[in-house]
Order: C-alpha cells, then sequence, then structure tokens
C-alpha cells in the first residue's frame, strides 16, 4: 500500500471497475457497458490480453449453438456426467451446473452484441475418456481478425509468444500448417502459404508484426474492439494497490498506481470485478497455493502478474480456495528455448509432437511415465507425480532424427535437415547410438535401451500395453492419421538419435478466490463480500484440478465475467 503525501492523487467515480484486460476482464467490462453502466477497465500493464492473448483461445462449451448448428449433438446431461467423473468428489459442482446451463446462452449474447464471433472447431476431444465425454462439438474457435482495424491501437494488442510466429513475427494457427508444410507438394497449398507471407511481408512496412490475428490473439483483439465500439474507457499502466471498502466492508472502491506516478482511487458505486490474471508470479501465493518445486521451474505466467488482485482481496478479507487433491496448477510442458541473443524462451509442447509416432518420454532412470499422447496439463500432472519417486523434471523427449525431418521437435519445425544450430545452442541432443545418447543426458542407459526396444514393440503390434499411446481420443487426433496400424506408435531405431527436455510449465494456477455462481467473492465464513466479484483466473477454478478440455480455462472466464457484470448491474448504487 502507498502512502507517501507527495504523490498526486487522480480521484474518478464510476458504476464499476473491472481490474484487468484478459477474456474475463474485457467481457465482464464489455458486458456491463452494453448494460447502461459507466465502466472504467484498469490495466496494470500497456496491453490487453493477458494470458488469453498467447493461448490458443479456444472455448470449451458443452451444448454450444455453432456446434449445434454444424450437427454435433450434445447435452447438458452428458456433459454433466462428464464433469462428475472428473471430479467425483463434487466441489463445487453448483459453479459447473451454472456454467453448463447458462454458458451457451451467455455466450449467445456475446456474440450477438459484439465483434466476438466463434465458430465450431468440429473434431476437438475432451481430454479424458469417460463417460459423458465428446470427440467433437464442445470447443468453439475464435474467427481470425484483421489487427488493422484497430488502427494506431493495434499495438495495444499483447503479442502471442514470439516461439509461436514465424518470420520474426507472423502468426499461424493449426488450419495454416498443413499448408505451409505442402506449400511445395501442391497448388492450393502454395497459393495458400503464398497468400499468408504476402500479407505478412505487406504488413511489416507499416507494423512491428503481422496484422492477421488467429487463436487468443483474434479473440482478445475481438473483445477490444467490442469495448472500442461500446465506449468503455481503458486506463492503462494502473497497478491495483488496495480495495476500498466502508465501515460494513462492502467494497466501494479501489486505488491503483499510475505509471505516471500518480494514484488513482475510483470509487465504484456498484462494485469492484478482479479479473487481473490469478496469483501469477507472487512469491507469497505461490508458496502457499501451487506445488512444490514450481520456483525451480519454468512458468509461463506473465512476469507483470504479481498476485495483484488476489492480494488485494485476501486483505479485504476474501478467501482463497483450491482443490482438495492435486498440484494447484494447470501445466504445459515447455521446452527452453535459446533466443540467439544469451537469453532463453519457452515453447510450449501442446499438440504437434509429443502425440506423433516415434516418440516417447523418459525419467532419469531411461523409463516412460506416461502415454505420451496425453493433454499437456495430465501430461506434466504424471511427470511432477514420477518426480517424487524418480527424478523427472526435466522429463526427455526421446526419437531420432527422421521424427524430426517428419514431424518437429519443439521450436524445430517440420522439415528441418540440418540440426547443427540447435545442437550448438544445446536445445536439441542428438548421437549416433543411445548409449551415447544417454550418457549426454544423464539417464541411464539400460533404461533408455530397454524403453526405446518395448516402443518400438509396440509399433509392430499397434498397442502400447503400458500407457495406452493411441488407445484415447485425443491422441489419436494428435497422432499421425496416414500411420498405420496406430497413429502414435512408430519405430525409434534409425540413427542418430535425439533427445529434447521438458518442463512443467505453470500456466495457471487451479487456486484463486472462492466465489458462487454470480462471481461474487466469498470471505473466510463462506459469506459472499458486497460489492467485489471475481472471474478469469483470479477466480478458483470451477474444475477442481482437473482439465477437461481444450479452453477449459478460457470459457469459464467469459461466462462468470459476464454473470458478474450483470448481478453488479442490478444492485443498488452506494
Amino acid at each position: 500500500m502507498s502512502s507517501s503525501s507527495d504523490v498526486k492523487t487522480v480521484r474518478k467515480t464510476v458504476d464499476l471497475v473491472v481490474v484487468g484486460a484478459g477474456s474475463g476482464g474485457m467481457t465482464a467490462a464489455l458486458m456491463a457497458t452494453l448494460a447502461g453502466l459507466d465502466v472504467l477497465l484498469c490495466e496494470g500493464t500497456e496491453q490487453v490480453g493477458g494470458t488469453t492473448a498467447t493461448a490458443a483461445g479456444t472455448v470449451w462449451l458443452p451444448n454450444n449453438t455453432p456446434s449445434k448448428a454444424a450437427g454435433f449433438e450434445d447435452s447438458l446431461e452428458d456433459a454433466m456426467r462428464y464433469l462428475d467423473g472428473l471430479v467425483p468428489s463434487g466441489e463445487l459442482r453448483r459453479l459447473r451446473e451454472v456454467y453448463l446451463a447458462s454458458g451457451p446462452r451467455i455466450v449467445d449474447e456475446i456474440v450477438r452484441r459484439s465483434q466476438v464471433k466463434f465458430m465450431a472447431a468440429g473434431k476437438h476431444p475432451d481430454y479424458v475418456d469417460i463417460p459423458g465425454s465428446r470427440v467433437a462439438g464442445r470447443a468453439l474457435a475464435p474467427l481470425p481478425y484483421d489487427g488493422r482495424l484497430l488502427g494506431r491501437d493495434f499495438h495495444r494488442i499483447r503479442p502471442p509468444m514470439k516461439e509461436f510466429m514465424v518470420l520474426g513475427g507472423m502468426m499461424v494457427g493449426k488450419a495454416d500448417i498443413g499448408h505451409l508444410l505442402n506449400r511445395f507438394k501442391s497448388w492450393a497449398s502454395f497459393k495458400y502459404s503464398a497468400g499468408l507471407v504476402l500479407r505478412y511481408l505487406t504488413d511489416r512496412l507499416r507494423h512491428a508484426r503481422g496484422t492477421r490475428l488467429v487463436m487468443g490473439n483474434a479473440l482478445v483483439a475481438r473483445l477490444f474492439a467490442s469495448l472500442r465500439d461500446a465506449g468503455t474507457a481503458i486506463e492503462f499502466g494502473a497497478q491495483l494497490d488496495e480495495l476500498r471498502r466502508d465501515g460494513g466492508g462492502r467494497v466501494t472502491g479501489a486505488c491503483f498506481m499510475l505509471g505516471s506516478g500518480e494514484r488513482l482511487e475510483v470509487e465504484a458505486r456498484r462494485g469492484v470485478v478482479l479479473a487481473a490474471g490469478g496469483i501469477g508470479r507472487n512469491p507469497a501465493l505461490r508458496k502457499q497455493w501451487m506445488a512444490q518445486g514450481h520456483d525451480r521451474w519454468p512458468s509461463l505466467i506473465f512476469e507483470g502478474n504479481q498476485g495483484g488482485g488476489v492480494r488485494a482481496a485476501v486483505q479485504a478479507g476474501a478467501a482463497v480456495d483450491r482443490a482438495a487433491h492435486g498440484e494447484g496448477v494447470l501445466w504445459q510442458p515447455v521446452s527452453v528455448t535459446p533466443d540467439g541473443q544469451g537469453g532463453t524462451g519457452l515453447f510450449p509442447h501442446l499438440f504437434l509432437d509429443r502425440a506423433k509416432p516415434g516418440l516417447i518420454a523418459v525419467d532419469s532412470a531411461g523409463r516412460r511415465f506416461t502415454n505420451e499422447g496425453a493433454s499437456y496439463h495430465y501430461f506434466c500432472s504424471d511427470m511432477v507425480k514420477r518426480h517424487a519417486t524418480t527424478p523427472c523434471i526435466p522429463a526427455w523427449l526421446v526419437c531420432d532424427a527422421a521424427f524430426v525431418r517428419k514431424y518437429g521437435l519443439g521450436l524445430i519445425h517440420p522439415g528441418t535437415t540440418d540440426l547443427r544450430l540447435h545442437l550448438k545452442s544445446g536445445y536439441l541432443h542428438s548421437a549416433d547410438t543411445l548409449e551415447a545418447l544417454a550418457r549426454d543426458i544423464g539417464v541411464d542407459a539400460q533404461g533408455l535401451r530397454d524403453s526405446v526396444e518395448r516402443n518400438n514393440g509396440f509399433a509392430r503390434t499397434g498397442v502400447d500395453t503400458d500407457f495406452g499411446k493411441g488407445s484415447t481420443e485425443v491422441s489419436r487426433f494428435n497422432g499421425d492419421p496416414d500411420h498405420q496400424p496406430n497413429p502414435c506408435l512408430g519405430p525409434i531405431a534409425q540413427a542418430p538419435f535425439c533427445a529434447m527436455a521438458v518442463w512443467p510449465g505453470d500456466a495457471a494456477a487451479d487456486a484463486g478466490l472462492a466465489t458462487d455462481e454470480d462471481g461474487r467473492v466469498l470471505d473466510t465464513e463462506g459469506a459472499p463480500i458486497p460489492g467485489l466479484y471475481a472471474c478469469g483466473n483470479d477466480s478458483a477454478s470451477l474444475m477442481r484440478g482437473t482439465y477437461p478440455g481444450p479452453g477449459a480455462t478460457i470459457g469459464p472466464a467469459m461466462v462468470f465475467g459476464y454473470r458478474a457484470a450483470m448481478h453488479a448491474a442490478q444492485q443498488p448504487m452506494n
């Protein structure tokens, strides 16, 4: 809390203050504005987007309208059966019921009243094969957006991770990859790829990066454009300092420190919505609520996110909640990438390599520990569990050079034949024998040889009797459909052999503020704190340490951001 008498104070009065301009915060600010409220959206950085800007931007929403219109069948009952199977304890079941029941209607209204547009993602399997799961129809993908429409405000969109761009600044979506890989094999793919590159080169005459936005960047830009259309006031560089309360404990506003050095005190007649990204990089909150070892492992969380929303709410009497079991983290496996200038970045291994045939993941004993084709969260969860008994962080993705040429590996694109740069930087390891590779990466040589030989046997039969790679819907979806008899199982047999280290990277915390079905923050006794709301990663995950499918964080962020805004709009003014 700042207390210097030398700081100039600026005072404002609005109906609603929203803290954080990610998907949840922008949704809350947009829909509150459209409901007639005077809204101030305060963002701690100079750009909008938060975690959503660097994510795929998918929304996991069973029974959604675009998917039903595309012919995909679903039901509320099956979706609830699926989530009950994932969270058998029943924790926060009411929130999941509300999400499933109201989510499709809410997203329809957001789409109808804004520039936010989605399409059915089609086949995009749920991440766990249990009763109620679906192979298709539950994922929504944002439509691409032309960043040139934002004019001078284009720079306000937080860029995606540089590792997910090509040619130094061109965004590529999953639908583009096939065309780019086949650009010299098909006239249609050549024209498609040439069009992407030409557009990008034209963009770079005026912009620092490409303006063809896809995935999370497209969703963020569409929300931001909608906020501009609605006339929502945005204060950039406003770091939350504290929440203001009256004598009865009601939250009546918030105080911010501005980039100019001034202090902004905002009275909020209807309340405050916290959507600042969760516990973030805050050391004390991470130590209390996340898995042990997190401070030694890479993090995908934006460094500027210091947990200000959760910290301020706790000071105001709010309760922090997390799943009774689990690591308190939503994981993504990452490799540490050299940036060529002495620094490093992170490449999330989401779907492009792990499920492909001819790759295994091993611990320090050279032994497999999981289905490599499992979803990113569950792959890392198994890595962390194995690490408790056998060193497994980092784990090693092992394949041969033929695999790397065909499918790519991490930052190394498919079709790469010269691996010398990646070997020199230490990003990739290679050797002519498995024994030499094992020595190089520090794993047990006999264990690695046994694991490779066992994998090669599975490749011949098409059945992984150890971990079931290729037996689950999500692994087959991300495998190679042209490879038989199993799209995820192939031999590791042709020297040289390769290995890459991967770590469990936290993308968000499962832990967060306890909230009810309208996003109201609860105190330590379980009662709502009047005037205080939270959504997105600032609120505890209603999925309780599980990860049902693609976009299982963005969907709830938007739905409960909307619900918080609507509840605040119905409240009497302070």
